[in-house]
């Protein structure tokens, strides 16, 4: 087998405060010996962010593919768990002027055959994962995943999303998929040929919306994200997981 070195584009803080999560858990567990140490089983997750297989991770780390499935399971658990509620991140977006709202898909391996992940739409299997996100951009709550054939006003309801935001009456910006979910989210006007002040007005909801696509490009910069191939009762603790360490870097 050829190796070659790699480079990961995360920082080194990310690296250590992953490192730090581990070796907290082993000291509760008790754990005396394992084949990786804390920041090599914490660059064995980090090195899954590439998309890389499982048999190729465990090969570059020298350990079986069970091995290599427990680590990685056991460090996405962990940051997983801290991620905010949407009731905790409630208490972020009450300082913020307004919210983004947004919708993305996470692209999944299915066969034909699984009709609820399958996107009439987009033409493949994925996962709906709803994001919030402040002016500036920055990722404040990803939702769990549904699957694929959900529509986005669907999904923003199932989280209670409108009840959270007109509880504390937040103003939120989203796109012309959330029409109809609640006055408190705010959406662009319907139509091809708009003129004079509803055109203005797309136009600038459009530039203070495109600030969102900051927060979509963070968590797709987890290329493992792009293309799912674990199972689909996971991706909901990964994209959890995510976003735990981007908040706390």
């Amino acid at each position: 087998m050829l190796v070659y070195p790699s480079g990961i584009d995360l920082s080194s803080r990310t690296l250590r405060h992953l490192s730090g999560f581990l070796a907290g858990h082993r000291r509760r567990i008790g754990s005396r010996w394992r084949r990786l140490t804390c920041g090599r089983q914490a660059m064995l997750v980090l090195a899954q962010r590439c998309g890389d297989t499982y048999a190729r991770l465990a090969a570059g780390f020298r350990i079986g593919i069970v091995t290599a499935y427990r680590y990685i399971r056991e460090a996405v658990d962990l940051p997983a768990a801290l991620a905010p509620t949407l009731e905790q991140a409630m208490t972020t977006v009450r300082m913020k002027a307004y919210v983004i709202l947004d919708g993305t898909v996470l692209s999944i391996d299915r066969i034909a055959a699984d009709r609820p992940y399958y996107s009439v739409k987009k033409k493949y299997h994925r996962m709906n994962v709803q994001v919030l996100a402040d002016p500036a951009g920055r990722l404040i709550w990803a939702s769990d995943a549904l699957p694929g054939a959900t529509r986005d006003l669907t999904a923003v309801r199932v989280h209670g999303i409108p009840a959270a935001l007109a509880a504390d009456d937040i103003k939120c910006w989203a796109g012309k998929a959330y029409q109809g979910a609640d006055p408190a989210i705010l959406c662009p006007d319907r139509g091809e040929h708009l003129r004079g002040w509803r055109r203005r007005h797309n136009r600038d909801h459009a530039k203070i919306r495109s600030l969102g696509e900051r927060a979509m490009a963070i968590l797709k910069s987890w290329r493992f994200l792009r293309k799912h191939r674990c199972s689909t009762t996971r991706i909901t603790a990964v994209v959890r997981a995510v976003l735990a360490l981007e908040l706390a870097t």
